[in-house]
């Protein structure tokens, strides 16, 4: 018996030596960039992880209220929040520096009932065509989400509200794996709003917060609101400036002079008058903000090719063209990127043309289909950014990171498919495509800017 006892005791002993040395030996194959801190198969808990991330972040006492009615909802949200996948997101201390000359548009404008009490932008109209008679052969009415929404593609988060921290948090580091340095953030002045969406200027702080965890930049992308001219333009200006200024996320571009200036991009901006935009931004204007605290650079839209003159009439320091749309304006046409870039050397102007990854519009402009622009696995979005670099631009932006009704956004999206709608995809690619194309780009015109940056003298920082 004793005999058996012993042979036991060593078999035992045998066996616990080998469950030992198979956990070390696991344990060493496992990735040099895995944390130890978490438990093995959080990563099947997004919504856990996601919360554990988030409360490392800081925010101001200003979003104190959005923090608080994001710790009241109940678990619902996770119907309409999809957390992405942790393996399709690429280390961020991997990563190179951001790139502060590559800015990109972004949209706060989505509301969904859990945070907003209603869907908002997702259940977009369906926009009626200036001719009555064109109008009747299309479907009316208004989008219904949760399957059916707004956009030709699906986004990955799911339909989400603008916010939702979580969602803001996701969207600042999409953008760093993306090697972006700025996001011109769409912009209506308070009290005011599009005719589908409400006011979010009380979410600046929470978005200059979580951009600033990510090193990123925030400049203010000013929409034609309800009656913009010279006079409430520059209480806008003020405003901005005043409330927003201080905050280390917000940006200013370091001009030929060495200044450091706040930059506007001012969408529409041809809508009103030269003469208007003369008051508020050139010297001798009745409404004059140079040479004042609240100067800064105001960047038009162009779409035309005789809006040149009144850009330069209206005292406005550079142009960008927005539309990711190639041949759709004389702007957005890459053809032409060569000679508004010269229009600009000779009058000392800032030229920043927009690319974007493709363009459809159709869910809500069923009528508009010649304007499609295919993504073809993304080689639409790297000829414009191709075209973008040849004529070497002070600033290169990006239309847009979201802006889902138009099809420009660069944002994850995945596959979905209802009883009525099949939506559109990256496949065969992965859902971070787009990003991984802008980090790859990003970082070509870091390098081929400073080549390039001495002979225009432009800043180089």
């Amino acid at each position: 018996m004793a005999k058996f006892r012993r042979r036991t005791c060593i078999i035992l002993s045998l066996f616990m030596l080998f469950i030992f040395s198979l956990m070390m030996g696991l344990k060493m194959l496992r990735p040099n960039k895995a944390t130890f801190g978490d438990p093995f198969g959080l990563e099947l808990l997004p919504l856990l992880h996601q919360q554990t991330r988030l409360g490392k972040s800081f925010d101001s006492q200003n979003n104190d209220k959005i923090n608080r009615e994001t710790s009241n909802k109940n678990l619902k949200s996770v119907e309409i929040t999809m957390k992405p996948s942790k393996a399709s997101e690429p280390y961020l201390e991997e990563l190179q520096p951001l790139n502060y000359y590559l800015h990109v548009f972004y949209y706060s404008w989505y509301g969904n009932p859990q945070f907003d009490g209603k869907y908002i932008h997702w259940n977009h109209p369906v926009l009626k065509h200036w001719d009555p008679r064109l109008t009747k052969n299309y479907p009316q009415g208004k989008h219904s989400p949760p399957d059916d929404i707004g956009s030709s593609f699906y986004p990955e988060l799911g339909i989400y509200s603008s916010r939702d921290p979580s969602v803001i948090e996701t969207h600042m580091k999409q953008m760093y794996s993306a090697s972006i340095g700025v996001l011109a953030l769409s912009w209506y002045p308070p009290g005011t709003n599009d005719e589908n969406g409400e006011n979010t200027d009380d979410l600046v702080p929470t978005i200059l917060d979580k951009a600033h965890k990510y090193n990123l930049k925030v400049t203010f992308h000013i929409e034609p609101y309800s009656n913009r001219d010279d006079q409430n333009m520059y209480k806008n200006v003020k405003y901005i400036i005043d409330k927003y200024g201080n905050h280390p996320a917000f940006y200013r571009y370091k001009t030929k002079t060495g200044n450091a200036l706040p930059m506007f991009y001012i969408y529409d901006s041809y809508i009103t008058k030269p003469e208007k935009w003369a008051n508020l931004l050139t010297i001798t204007g009745s409404r004059s903000i140079r040479n004042s605290p609240y100067d800064g650079l105001f960047i038009a839209l162009l779409v035309e090719s005789k809006h040149r003159y009144d850009i330069l009439q209206g005292g406005f320091d550079g142009i960008y063209t927005y539309f990711a749309t190639n041949g759709f304006t004389y702007g957005s046409s890459y053809e032409n990127w060569a000679r508004l870039k010269f229009f600009c050397d000779q009058f000392n102007l800032l030229f920043i043309p927009s690319v974007g990854p493709g363009y459809i519009d159709t869910s809500i402009r069923p009528w508009n289909a010649q304007n499609t622009r295919n993504r073809i696995s993304g080689k639409y979005y790297e000829t414009a950014l191709g075209a973008a670099l040849h004529a070497h631009p002070s600033v290169i932006s990006i239309t847009s990171f979201n802006e889902w009704h138009e099809g420009t956004q660069i944002e994850k999206a995945i596959p979905k498919r209802t009883s009525n709608t099949v939506y559109l995809d990256y496949r065969p690619h992965k859902p971070s495509l787009y990003l991984e194309l802008t980090r790859k780009w990003s970082e070509k015109y870091s390098k081929e800017r400073a080549t390039y940056a001495s002979d225009q003298k432009l800043p180089l920082s």
